[in-house]
């Protein structure tokens, strides 16, 4: 638990800021897990029983429709706390999403009184915040696309942000884009008729960045 316990401080310094013996109790209270790729963590209408700090791997965090489409909302990286989980903590609420392992992932569950405990201390409480008020910056940034961008401008836009190279399905950027695998594959046919991408088995290549950009940018 020693090598634990010091990655758990260099993640989530702020844990520094409480008294020794708060931090020590916490921290032997704590459940360690290991979960393999693509593991439910929680569901919608799930009770929260503890807070997971994230020591590596990540946690996607997905909103599913009646008709079986997933929006993904956000993910969490270590040193990162999740915005559901947090509110439903503080609110004594179920849970209104799913929450799914991006590859392995390696978790420290603090059961519910001992967050309470943690919350009670400014410093804790003013972390939280901070991260809530990012990641709610992010929940705008979605509604912003989600609501007022096309279909091909947020798919050119996911595709600016991953480099020149992608190793990914049509399925997998359907599944970040909250779409169909069928629509996706038509937009980037069309990309490919255009020259901006060259389109292989599992991997995409971007071939003229400065036209999927200004895409993005068209009103």
């Amino acid at each position: 638990m020693i090598a634990t316990t010091v990655q758990l401080l260099n993640l989530y310094p702020v844990l520094n800021d409480l008294p020794d013996t708060i931090r020590n109790q916490c921290l032997a209270q704590a459940k360690q897990v290991v979960l393999p790729g693509n593991t439910p963590i929680f569901d919608v209408g799930h009770a929260c029983s503890g807070f997971p700090f994230v020591m590596s791997g990540s946690i996607r965090v997905i909103k599913s429709t009646k008709n079986g489409r997933e929006i993904p909302l956000y993910r969490v990286f270590p040193g990162e706390s999740c915005l559901i989980t947090t509110a439903c903590l503080f609110g004594r609420m179920s849970y209104s999403a799913r929450g799914i392992t991006e590859g392995e992932t390696q978790l420290l569950i603090l059961p519910g009184p001992w967050f309470d405990e943690l919350a009670s201390f400014t410093s804790f409480r003013a972390f939280l915040f901070q991260l809530l008020a990012d990641r709610m910056a992010d929940m705008m940034q979605l509604v912003e696309e989600v609501s007022f961008q096309r279909l091909d401008q947020r798919l050119a836009n996911i595709l600016l942000g991953k480099g020149m190279h992608l190793q990914m399905t049509h399925q997998q950027l359907a599944d970040e884009m909250g779409s169909v695998r069928e629509m996706v594959s038509r937009i980037l046919e069309t990309f490919s008729a255009k020259k901006w991408v060259r389109l292989g088995r599992g991997k995409i290549e971007i071939l003229d960045s400065a036209a999927l950009r200004k895409l993005t940018d068209e009103l």
